[in-house]
């Protein structure tokens, strides 16, 4: 069977009522996950160089990063490390906070919504 086109034009008014729009396929937004800070406070036990290791090795930081970033930490009492997904922020934080305890380091880290 062929198709013949047609315009509205061609066709009767009475059946112009019954058309029938195109369905469109519409796509949900999609919404960025919320963003978690992960923070280092201070605390006058746990060793400058211990946090060094701790920022290079649990946040992938150069020497230098690491060392500036804990001497901000010791000079402000707090400082944000990294920013992730709440997944990684929260595994983060806990693989810190496992290594400070079996060092016996009282290192506290924390997260926060961003």
């Amino acid at each position: 069977m062929t198709q013949i086109p047609f315009t509205l034009s061609d066709r009767k008014d009475d059946d112009r009522e019954s058309d029938i729009g195109v369905a469109l396929e519409t796509r949900p937004k999609t919404k960025r996950p919320p963003m978690y800070k992960v923070m280092i406070l201070n605390d006058d036990y746990t060793p400058m160089e211990f946090v060094v290791h701790v920022l290079e090795r649990f946040f992938g930081m150069t020497h230098e990063q690491s060392f500036e970033l804990m001497l901000t930490v010791h000079k402000k009492g707090l400082a944000v490390v990294g920013v992730f997904s709440f997944e990684i922020a929260e595994t983060k934080v806990s693989q810190v906070m496992d290594f400070a305890q079996r060092h016996q380091h009282p290192l506290q880290c924390t997260m926060e919504k961003e």
